[in-house]
């Protein structure tokens, strides 16, 4: 499932592309940190919310390339994804004014996750869907994190021609 065009709106940049995948994927975005040592030689993820968003990441990748015919990117390709979060109450009035934003309310999420762990988690996710071959493939990238009615990550993918 895809955003509405209305949404979409702006979030994202056209590239001359010889095909492109969009993906819709809801939920909580989750990041990729530091892994931590727990004795015997295992480490595990820092954030436990981490697996279940590469497993929607994953999943809906894989629904979408199937409904669109996708093959797997291996080489060149541009990506964009915009990281949606619910705001907070402090961003909306009181009383009878509870579902109104108020005019200061910021657009851009300048706390944590950090957008880099973000996007780790996300190309990684989309590798194991069998999306893209690998990460290194990404040439340009343009990412964000945003307050939105929905949570979750919209995520486009295209692959370069004559590359």
């Amino acid at each position: 499932m895809t955003l509405p065009a209305d949404v979409l709106a702006g979030l994202v940049r056209p590239v001359a592309a010889d095909a492109s995948l969009g993906v819709w994927v809801p939920g909580m975005p989750a990041p990729q940190g530091s892994k931590r040592h727990v004795g015997n030689g295992v480490m595990i993820e820092s954030s436990r919310h981490v697996k279940p968003w590469r497993e929607s990441v994953k999943w809906a990748a894989r629904e979408a390339a199937a409904k669109t015919g996708w093959k797997m990117a291996d080489g060149p390709i541009v990506m964009s994804v915009v990281f949606l979060f619910y705001r907070p109450k402090s961003h909306f009035g009181t009383g009878k004014n509870s579902d109104t934003l108020k005019a200061d309310a910021p657009i851009h999420v300048a706390r944590k996750p950090d957008l880099s762990k973000l996007i780790r988690s996300t190309e990684d996710a989309l590798v194991d869907a069998g999306v893209i071959r690998d990460d290194c493939i990404i040439v340009d990238m343009s990412a964000s994190k945003r307050y939105g009615n929905n949570q979750g990550a919209q995520i486009w993918i295209g692959k370069l021609q004559n590359c």
